[in-house]
């Protein structure tokens, strides 16, 4: 019986043995095959993987405003994470820091208490633990969960160093299990200020890599994105590591033409505008006369769904009908080419013209003759048409060539995304042709970006000199300038300084004369402007139709022009002057007071140079803070308003404040605040003493008393 045992044991050893030398064997085969007969095709792939390079990505650069403040910029953000599968995490470390911990992060995230924190931190990791022992039914355990995310949301650097310090979380990385995933985010400090013209950024799609897709982020790509860089893996001892070879280049910092505080004024004042008048989009462009840098640029469109106006596609730069805007620049073709010479000599026009097999009619407001200056101050059709057909009625295709000549359809390269330029279609001889140059003259059959109606105007504004406009002002690299761009010019002259001056009083005579069709809306007792109303018809496919896109283009002050200005609205409720025109105006106006246009008003200067002519002091709540502002700017006997009287229940009296103590005081009462104008409340949209809902609307009328 023993030998039987004995004899089995060994053959049980045998077989034990047997296979364990049969596996051996085939380890060694597979060892002597990898090192010596394949020798060669696996130290092939060996060095694929250790030349193979790696692009990395570079830091892209900043937009920055004038002065340097930043528009856009990449910022880092934090994902931070806990790996309970840590063997450095000690089960009695972790209680005696749990409570520290949790009384950190609620102080850090008051979402939760620190009993809160405290529960869902030790219960997730509980549900992980067992998680990862649990066997499913085919006898595979459950996954580790190794990436446990402490917040929902993403830290900033400052944020993820402060919670880098809390009890438990401070410890080394093998106790304790924290880290951190780093995503680069482009940020706008400003959100959604100029925020069209800025662009967007995302994933290129042939790479990972981050590209402008919109906007400056666009036009500038290859400037902002730098140069990237390459890494190898390398054979170490203890693994393989990524090492850098070529190191990336950072993209270049832009400094762009855009001025926070006017970008700031343009939308709102086109905000308002749109507001009030119920319009489908509008759009405005602020440019500095001498050098062609816009200062802002604003797209709004109504969105339809919560009636809300937000940044829209970027018509500065599409094409459209421009309406009689374009009469300025057709009236400047007529001065340079010696088709009107004395602006003041009336010339034949009507109400009604038939020319070429049409009608041209200026019903209501014709008038038998009128001058050049009349023709623009009016915005006569017939008297704008008869002056170029006269030059090139017998060759339609001449009048586009002489803009041609003038610069008009050079490509701007303002580094706006999407710039596009007018469109004049060639005319040939026929009757539609010379229809069609008559079309062109006063507003038709073309398309031309605002910012070429713009330019033109600026021009006319600098006595001629058609500056370039442009948005990118220097090129900065690790913070030191490496390019100013400097001011250019599509031609040094479109028209002659003294043609410029009189194309200057007809623009005047919209806003100033008798007749203008701007007057009753722009002028201005602060700020002299300047400027050409234009209507054209659309409808919602873009033909003809009833609906208006109104334009406004001029400059100011008009003694000595600093900027020039174009504002375009669809679908506006009134007329160009008092929709498109009052943005200007109102644009003005708030740049005069906020002393941005060189002049500005001397209270003390002028109670000594006038005892009779004192200043005037308006309403205030505040006793003190009109003490404050008497004795602080010197004012002497100054007149008073009489502050508003006290209302026991209901809607506050506002009606003589300024805009900021009546904000406060009507939203201190639960009331939303919407106003319109410059000054002080002149009239409320509800009653003083009504009743009203918390959150209600009020809408304050401003005026300069």
């Amino acid at each position: 019986m023993k030998n039987n045992n004995k004899r089995h044991i060994l053959m049980r050893y045998a077989i034990v043995v047997g296979i364990m030398l049969a596996f051996s064997a085939v380890i060694a085969w597979d060892l002597f095959k990898t090192t010596v007969v394949l020798a060669t095709e696996w130290n092939k792939k060996a060095d694929e993987v250790l030349m193979d390079t790696i692009p990395i990505e570079p830091e892209r650069g900043k937009l920055l405003a004038d002065n340097g403040t930043v528009l856009a910029a990449n910022l880092q953000y934090y994902v931070v994470r806990i790996d309970w599968f840590t063997d450095g995490i000690k089960e009695d470390t972790l209680m005696k820091d749990i409570g520290p911990l949790c009384d950190s992060l609620a102080r850090f995230d008051g979402s939760m208490t620190a009993a809160q924190w405290r529960q869902k931190i030790l219960g997730d990791r509980k549900e992980i633990l067992a998680t990862a022992k649990r066997v499913s039914p085919d006898g595979k355990k459950g996954r580790k969960n190794r990436a446990y995310k402490l917040f929902p949301y993403m830290l900033t650097h400052m944020e993820y160093e402060r919670v880098r310090q809390f009890p438990f979380l401070c410890r080394a990385k093998n106790k304790n299990g924290f880290y951190y995933e780093k995503h680069s985010r482009r940020m706008k400090p400003y959100g959604d200020m100029a925020a069209r013209s800025i662009g967007n950024v995302g994933q290129d799609s042939l790479s990972t890599f981050i590209h402008g897709h919109s906007g400056l982020e666009m036009a500038l790509d290859s400037l902002l994105y730098g140069k990237p860089g390459l890494a190898r893996n390398i054979q170490l001892t203890n693994g393989i590591v990524r090492a850098e070879s070529v190191p990336a280049i950072k993209g270049y910092d832009i400094t762009t033409t855009i001025n926070v505080q006017l970008q700031d004024i343009v939308e709102n004042e086109l905000n308002y505008m749109c507001i009030e008048t119920g319009a489908k989009w509008g759009t405005c462009v602020l440019m500095e006369v001498a050098t062609g840098e816009i200062k802002a640029i604003s797209n709004l469109e109504r969105n339809e769904s919560t009636g809300n106006y937000v940044e829209g596609r970027n018509h500065a730069v599409l094409g459209y009908e421009p309406g009689s805007v374009v009469k300025t620049i057709s009236m400047m073709v007529a001065l340079e080419d010696g088709i009107v010479n004395d602006i003041h000599q009336p010339i034949a026009t009507g109400s009604d013209w038939m020319y070429a097999g049409r009608n041209i009619s200026d019903r209501p407001h014709g008038a038998a003759t009128r001058t050049p200056v009349e023709i623009i101050e009016t915005s006569s059709n017939i008297g704008m048409a008869k002056l170029i057909v006269k030059d090139y009625g017998q060759n339609p295709g001449g009048f586009r060539k002489r803009l041609e000549q003038m610069g008009f359809f050079e490509p701007f390269n303002t580094g706006i995304g999407g710039e596009t330029t007018p469109n004049f279609p060639v005319l040939g001889n026929k009757n539609w042709d010379k229809l069609s140059l008559t079309r062109q003259a006063y507003g038709y059959a073309t398309t031309i970006p605002p910012l070429y109606t713009l330019a033109m105007y600026n021009a006319i504004a600098n006595d001629g000199k058609f500056v370039r406009p442009h948005l990118v002002k220097k090129l900065s690299l690790d913070g030191h300038p490496d390019s100013i761009i400097p001011v250019t010019y599509v031609r040094q002259q479109v028209c002659s300084p003294e043609n410029a001056r009189k194309l200057r009083e007809m623009l005047h005579a919209v806003v100033w004369g008798s007749h203008g069709t701007a007057r009753h809306w722009v002028q201005d007792d602060k700020v002299e402007i300047a400027g050409k109303t234009g209507t054209a018809f659309t409808n919602a496919s873009g033909q003809y139709g009833a609906q208006k896109r109104l334009a406004f283009c001029g400059f100011f002050p008009y003694d000595k022009p600093k900027y020039s200005c174009i504002v375009l609205m669809l679908g506006a409720d009134r007329g160009a002057g008092a929709s498109s025109g009052m943005v200007l105006k109102n644009i003005a106006r708030k740049m005069y007071a906020r002393g941005l246009l060189g002049a500005s008003s001397s209270f003390e200067t002028a109670s000594k140079d006038n005892d009779k002519n004192y200043p005037t002091l308006f309403a205030s709540m505040s006793d003190r803070k009109a003490a404050n502002i008497e004795r602080g700017v010197g004012m002497r006997s100054p007149h008073r308003y009489e502050r508003p009287s006290a209302v026991k229940q209901g809607v506050p009296k506002v009606i003589g404040l300024d805009i900021r103590e009546a904000i406060k005081v009507l939203e201190d009462a639960g009331l939303t605040v919407n106003f319109s104008g410059v000054g002080m409340v002149a009239s409320q949209s509800l009653p003083a003493g009504s009743s009203f809902t918390r959150g209600q609307r009020i809408t304050l009328r401003l005026k300069n008393h």
